[in-house]
């Protein structure tokens, strides 16, 4: 592997890199993000509810094996092993603590918005439910979705928007002003773009808000994913469970 694109590890520091290997890789990042979204719309054509979990699905296993061939493994990504019983416990508290970012991000786009004339964040589109399904009561359905939730979502989509993209980025970034920001803002983005399909424009704020706040965490954390995967499984969960169970949360 050229080591000008190696991965940016916790005891990595961004260094400067050829311009040639800067686009290259930026080449790569879009390409992987057309697939995702590409793949998502075709797959949508036939079965709309589950065409972003099995195009997510598909796209990762021909990242992986892309990543593979160059030497890059998803341990360089986040997704590393946490030596010793202190740094698994310490995974506790950092979730925790993504949790309280998480809801200090959303109470502020969901009260700041309409304040300053964003009226139509915190409106709920009839699709939301429509890709859920009758999932109160729904004990098959709603074990469906939490394993979803902890596949899918939980492990992959921290896996793509965090691990890989801001990694990536960063790689391309280095040794540019604001590198980070950038890595951080532009999955941050397109994260809340990929669930307007059945969230609508409210939902491109606010799941952007959260991925800005995932992403933060990521880097904050030495680009550790078992953070973020926890608390976007344990959020998912309690959000599933509530419909399922009629909570009014």
């Amino acid at each position: 592997m050229d080591s000008t694109e190696t991965a940016i590890t916790a005891a990595d520091a961004p260094v400067q890199i050829p311009v040639m290997s800067r686009w290259l890789i930026l080449a790569e990042v879009i390409g992987f993000v057309a697939l995702a979204l590409g793949s998502r719309y075709v797959m949508s054509l036939f079965f709309w509810r589950f065409a972003g979990p099995v195009s997510l699905v598909f796209t990762l296993a021909i990242l992986t094996s892309y990543l593979r061939g160059r030497g890059i493994g998803w341990s360089d990504m986040g997704l590393r092993a946490l030596p010793g019983i202190k740094a698994k416990l310490l995974v506790i508290p950092q979730a925790a603590l993504v949790g309280i970012v998480f809801f200090g991000a959303v109470a502020t786009v969901l009260i700041g918005g309409p304040a300053i004339g964003l009226d139509f964040i915190g409106q709920v589109p009839d699709t939301v439910d429509e890709r859920w399904g009758n999932l109160e009561g729904n004990i098959p359905l709603f074990l469906l979705w939490l394993a979803i939730v902890w596949t899918v979502a939980a492990f992959g989509e921290e896996m793509f928007f965090r691990g890989y993209l801001i990694t990536r980025l960063e790689t391309a970034f280095s040794g540019i002003r604001w590198g980070v920001v950038l890595a951080v803002l532009l999955p941050a983005m397109l994260f809340g773009y990929g669930h307007y399909y059945y969230q609508g424009l409210s939902g491109v704020f606010v799941t952007g808000a959260i991925g800005l706040v995932l992403g933060t965490m990521f880097v904050l954390f030495k680009r550790n994913l078992w953070p973020v995967v926890i608390w976007h499984g344990m959020i998912d969960t309690l959000a599933f469970t509530a419909t399922f169970m009629n909570w009014d949360i």
